[in-house]
């Protein structure tokens, strides 16, 4: 039997206020519904999303349209082979007249920071985002800097333009909370994107539609979202099993079950539940566990994509019923 709660006023005012986003984004968007929702639950999950698919399909107008809609500092990073970490992070520069040295914040301070392209800057300077983007600080000559809540990375880069490129480390890919591939538009919808983007950007017009204080309370009710002991377990199955597949060289990290639960909860928050339930985290396994994987060889050789491994795992992990409490 499903469980059954009260929905907290909290829950109501949130799947309200993320309609209000959802719609601002939609009308630069036309007909990426899921790119959408999956782009808002990264954000109440205080996570970080990677945007990767071809070129021209909307990936920077998605980042762009998320930062508009809500009433918050916003900074761009065109990521390019000559970029420094100090380009991102921030440098001390000397002051003359006061004769000490000054912490001049680089872009990385604001609360979403869209990184165009960041395959294409160097290992080095893509590492300058490990630390921002798990502990919400940075560190510029021995000294800490905090980040203010909500902090969000919204990167992009192209999968088939591989000359001048960088591939992301493993451990860049691991910070990132899920993948989305934006595709190709639906003819009516590319007819739609004619009629309205042919003039005028419809960005221009975009305005935001919520605070900065809005979506931290948001983020504050999501946290309270309830996961049961066996939906707990459940999630850790689905990791565990990454680690043991034949098909796959490398699985899912700690990190990944952490970030596959947090998820989750603002999965079901934008449903209106306050619990969490198995099909939240079926909807988020591929989004959020396949761009962690590297195939075996073999199944490099048999082109079986880590996707498809995902929802093999699916399949064959036990479901735990959920009861009333």
């Amino acid at each position: 039997m499903a469980v059954t709660h009260d929905v907290p006023p909290q829950l109501d005012e949130l799947v309200s206020t993320a309609h209000r986003i959802r719609q601002a984004i939609e009308s630069v968007i036309e007909g990426k519904s899921d790119a959408v929702r999956l782009t808002l639950t990264v954000l109440l999950a205080e996570g970080h999303l990677l945007i990767e698919d071809v070129p021209g399909v909307g990936k920077t107008m998605l980042a762009k349209a998320l930062a508009r809609s809500i009433d918050c500092p916003v900074r761009r990073v065109q990521f390019t082979p000559d970029l420094l970490p100090s380009d991102i992070t921030g440098v001390s520069a000397y002051n003359q007249q006061t004769r000490e040295f000054e912490f001049k914040p680089g872009p990385v301070f604001a609360n979403i920071v869209v990184g165009d392209e960041i395959n294409r800057a160097s290992p080095k300077t893509q590492s300058a985002l490990l630390e921002c983007m798990e502990e919400h600080q940075v560190t510029v000559d021995g000294r800490t800097y905090q980040l203010d809540a909500p902090f969000m990375v919204i990167a992009t880069q192209n999968p088939i333009e591989m000359e001048g490129t960088y591939p992301l480390p493993e451990a860049q890919r691991d910070r990132f909370t899920a993948r989305v591939a934006m595709g190709y538009p639906e003819p009516h919808a590319e007819l739609e994107m004619l009629d309205v983007h042919g003039g005028t950007s419809p960005l221009d017009k975009l305005q935001p539609v919520a605070t900065t204080a809005e979506v931290r309370a948001l983020i504050e009710a999501v946290r309270g979202v309830y996961v049961s002991q066996a939906v707990k377990k459940y999630a850790i199955d689905l990791v565990v099993a990454t680690r043991h597949s034949p098909d796959l060289r490398l699985g899912a990290s700690p990190r990944s079950t952490l970030q596959l639960v947090r998820a989750a909860r603002a999965h079901a928050a934008l449903t209106g539940r306050d619990y969490v339930i198995p099909d939240d985290l079926q909807d988020l396994a591929i989004p959020v566990l396949a761009h962690r994987l590297l195939p075996s060889v073999e199944a490099q050789g048999q082109r079986r994509l880590p996707e498809q491994v995902v929802t093999d795992l699916i399949r064959r992990v036990p479901v735990p019923e959920t009861r009333a409490s």
